[in-house]
């Protein structure tokens, strides 16, 4: 069995067997957002309505969502999202699912996307079904953001799956330094933002290759210099009741925080894993 498939199984029996719970909802001022829906039967009996995305600007830049988990002491770093207690629910129902379901790529810092049993896509054969109902692709496309290149292509997965595209966006250094891996790999696209900025970048992703919605999710170095580049319109945050996560890791670590309206809030139903979900709208200071 190949890597992928490998890990496909793995993540498939564990969306399958997971135990989701409904999610109630408190708030919903969708309504004053530039939204749209999406989910089906399914999703909508558990996230107790449908799901909320963001229109995609008419300009040339990319729809951009940022999703993350945080704990009750306000950390979003940790080894594995779920430390952070979100559960089942928030796993397999928000992160590996709504929020991507109907992303063209999920983008990662490389710390966060470049390890060696790392993949993002959707597992649940609801939403596996809904990906192909939208006519998209098994797979999102995997974008790594890294600054200085130090990426090892033979033991991260995401560089091994032809099947699925994968695009390096990186400074000029950073793309000269991953040239030769990448040019031995037909599905890895190098893109250098050099002195024109990560905007520039999310412009040739859409503008080029067709990349209209990315759902990016982690980690918050990223989603910081994302927000100070204006290019982010919501946010799915998912807040836990358990202390946990390394301590000193809010979101946003920059120091013009924007303004975040919220658009749906909703409460998990988990007795064991407890936690307040909001579909933020971001917006200018």
């Amino acid at each position: 069995m190949g890597r992928l498939a490998d890990f496909s199984a793995r993540k498939t029996r564990a969306a399958e067997t997971a135990r989701l719970f409904p999610l109630r909802t408190i708030l919903d001022s969708s309504f004053l957002h530039p939204t749209v829906h999406a989910g089906n039967s399914w999703t909508r009996r558990l996230y107790d309505g449908p799901f909320h995305l963001w229109r995609v600007p008419s300009g040339s830049l990319p729809a951009v969502s940022l999703v993350f988990v945080q704990s009750r002491d306000r950390n979003t770093g940790a080894n594995d999202p779920a430390e952070l207690g979100g559960g089942d629910t928030d796993l397999h129902l928000i992160y590996e699912g709504l929020s991507r379901v109907a992303a063209d790529a999920v983008l990662a810092g490389s710390r966060t996307g470049a390890g060696a049993d790392v993949f993002f896509s959707v597992w649940h054969p609801e939403f596996v079904a809904l990906r192909k109902s939208y006519e998209l692709p098994r797979h999102p496309a995997q974008i790594i953001l890294t600054r200085d290149g130090h990426i090892d292509f033979e033991s991260s997965l995401v560089f091994n799956v032809p099947e699925a595209r994968v695009f390096v966006v990186g400074t000029t250094a950073a793309c000269d330094r991953l040239a030769v891996a990448a040019g031995e790999r037909s599905w890895v696209t190098l893109i250098s933002y050099g002195e024109d900025g990560v905007v520039a970048a999310l412009e040739h992703l859409r503008t080029e290759h067709g990349i209209r919605r990315i759902s990016v999710v982690g980690g918050r170095t990223v989603a910081t210099s994302l927000l100070d580049a204006g290019v982010v319109q919501d946010v799915y945050l998912t807040m836990t009741e358990k202390e946990a996560g390394e301590p000193g890791t809010p979101l946003y670590t920059g120091s013009k925080p924007p303004i975040f309206d919220a658009i749906v809030r909703k409460r998990s139903t988990d007795p064991e894993a407890p936690f307040l979900f909001e579909h933020l709208g971001v917006y200018p200071a």
